[in-house]
């Protein structure tokens, strides 16, 4: 069998196993390319090649260039400005953040918006209350429109220019692709609004809690509203703890060595530790007249909706079965592990100051130095209630690493706008700097990384390659130039569309472009359309790679995220892709 129909073969089941859904994504892709060395297709250096793709590496560089504005605090704080703006309305909120992803990925490309939206995203979804599904896939689509506002939106909007350049010694202004760009934006954000019920519901999304207005709900239950001190006694004081108390200050419990609970009218000495609670100037004042240390202050703010410091949180665990804690002297002032035991409640209710001995099941919350929560997720003697790293993100004002972070990233996003480097470098070179600046750990830029999106995309470039160069794509043109037959423009724009946006769903909007622009070009000259015209139309075609999850990166990320099946996209797809039309066959054309 000849190569080409080799190539359409594999294509079309690669196509039906990721509709099934029977087989991970990234096994199919793999599959696919091993069919394509075994058949004779390609050889195996052009099958293991798309592991080293720019694009892949792009990608791949992306997710650790999010997972620093993550991990810096900025996407929270860009998801809590916007849903605070937005209100708890799906459709203002929706269309805020269609706007913002459209106008990134004019600079930054549909991958790297889709890669810099996904976490803001999802904190606008756990505040609002709004399942992941129903925002993701038009932030996707929102991308994809986006790319078409600029030339450096999109690789495909470059090669047409520079074809457009080759024959006419013309090009496309930097700004002139937002003629058709902001049709399509609108055109995404009207149908996104009226048009839900074609969105998938009830999936499986990668969300974590909303810990925004955690630390007062925190407060609140355990009913602590000032801040809380300790004092240490550094030297023998003819004082009871009780008789520290004023008007105002409350002694809650006092601490001797490890895990030892005193009395509140025992008599101090050097050593014990004093967790007082109360107005913190009198606190001050106090510890300057016993002569005593205030060792921490304080452990929680006194006003519950300030943000905890970057440096130390707080935290719910339980007392774990068979925990070594059991049996062991419990109250409120204990200090185990570099963390402060601040209340604790057993079956609902509040111990409060008095001692008792822990027992399994009993909750308590703790303050201390993050390092310190942490390093209570390896204590077999508790259970972490809440992930300390979300707690921290969400928690965290923004400081020094938010400061890296945008700065990095406003780097990266000016290389790629004006060309500077390549973007897979540009991508590099930002990764590499949230980890050197600390924004983010090694591993933690390894975890950032979805593998699965990565071998997917390494695993189908061969599939691209071998639709240009087995002849696949040129009976895939053939096809075109004879249904196209002596038809009007609008005929063969239509037909030039079609072919075009579906070649889109299975392979790259860049090998689709490159497979389709000398195709476009002959046909212009054959049929007597005007270049640009023709041009125009074939990125706009190009670009509407929405019916499937391989058809783009970005609606790779969004799956991924959201928990879409395979057969999700087409849909929602198909209603946006009638705005894609109509922008590409009947709009192009009156202003070109």
């Amino acid at each position: 069998m000849d190569p080409e129909f080799v190539t359409l073969v594999i294509l079309a089941l690669t196509i039906a196993l990721f509709i099934l859904n029977k087989l991970s994504v990234g096994v199919v892709a793999i599959l696919c390319s091993l069919a394509l060395v075994a058949t004779g297709v390609v050889d195996t250096g052009t099958a293991l090649s798309g592991f080293g793709d720019p694009v892949v590496i792009f990608i791949a560089s992306l997710f650790v260039v999010a997972e620093g504005l993550d991990a810096s605090g900025i996407t929270g704080w860009m998801g809590t400005y916007i849903t605070d703006r937005a209100g708890a309305s799906r459709a203002t909120l929706l269309a805020v953040i269609m706007i913002v992803t459209a106008v990134l990925s004019a600079f930054i490309t549909p991958n790297g918006a889709a890669a810099a939206m996904i976490p803001v995203v999802l904190k606008a979804a756990r505040a609002s209350g709004i399942q992941p599904s129903l925002l993701l896939m038009p932030v996707a689509f929102a991308a994809s429109a986006g790319a078409l506002l600029t030339l450096s939106g999109s690789v495909v909007n470059v090669m047409v220019s520079q074809t457009l350049f080759d024959q006419t010694g013309r090009s496309f202004g930097f700004f002139e692709f937002a003629g058709a760009g902001l049709l399509l934006v609108v055109g995404s954000i009207a149908v996104a609004l009226t048009m839900e019920r074609l969105l998938p519901r009830d999936r499986e999304a990668s969300i974590s809690r909303d810990f925004g207005a955690h630390l007062g709900t925190l407060l609140d239950h355990y009913q602590i509203d000032q801040g809380f001190f300790r004092l240490r006694i550094e030297r023998e004081i003819a004082a009871t703890a009780r008789s520290l108390e004023t008007d105002g200050v409350h002694v809650y419990a006092v601490q001797r060595g490890v895990r030892e609970a005193r009395g509140l009218d025992d008599a101090l000495v050097a050593g014990d530790i004093v967790l007082m609670t109360g107005n913190a100037p009198t606190i001050r004042n106090i510890a300057k007249l016993h002569g005593l240390w205030v060792e921490s202050e304080p452990l929680v703010p006194n006003n519950a909706a300030t943000v905890i410091p970057e440096q130390s949180g707080l935290a719910e665990v339980i007392v774990a079965p068979r925990s070594m804690l059991i049996g062991q002297p419990l109250f409120a002032g204990l200090m185990r592990g570099g963390v402060t035991v601040l209340a604790a409640r057993r079956g609902g209710r509040e111990i409060g100051a008095s001692t008792l001995r822990a027992a399994d099941g009993d909750v308590l919350l703790v303050h201390g130095e993050w390092d310190a929560i942490f390093r209570l997720e390896d204590d077999d003697d508790v259970v972490l209630v809440d992930c300390p790293a979300e707690m921290r993100r969400q928690m965290s004002p923004l400081g020094v690493k938010a400061i890296f972070a945008g700065g990095i990233t406003l780097v990266m996003v000016i290389m790629l706008a004006l060309g500077l480097v390549e973007p897979a470098l540009a991508g590099l070179m930002a990764a590499g700097a949230m980890v050197l600046t600390g924004v983010v750990t090694p591993p933690e830029a390894y975890r950032a990384i979805s593998w699965q999106t990565v071998v997917l995309i390494g695993g189908l470039i061969p599939l691209s390659v071998a639709i240009r160069e087995s002849g696949a794509a040129d009976l895939i043109a053939d096809g075109v130039v004879a249904l196209t037959g002596s038809g009007g423009q609008t005929v063969v724009l239509a037909v030039v569309f079609i072919a075009t946006a579906l070649l889109g769903q299975v392979i790259s909007n860049t090998a689709t472009a490159l497979v389709m622009i000398p195709i476009a070009v002959v046909i212009a000259q054959t049929s007597g359309i005007d270049l640009p015209v023709m041009l125009m139309s074939l990125a706009v075609a190009a670009g509407a790679s929405l019916l499937t999850p391989i058809a783009t990166p970005a609606n790779l990320m969004v799956g991924a995220a959201a928990g879409y099946r395979f057969g999700d996209y087409w849909r929602f797809g198909l209603a946006n892709m009638a705005v894609w039309f109509i922008v590409a066959v009947l709009v192009v054309p009156l202003i070109w």
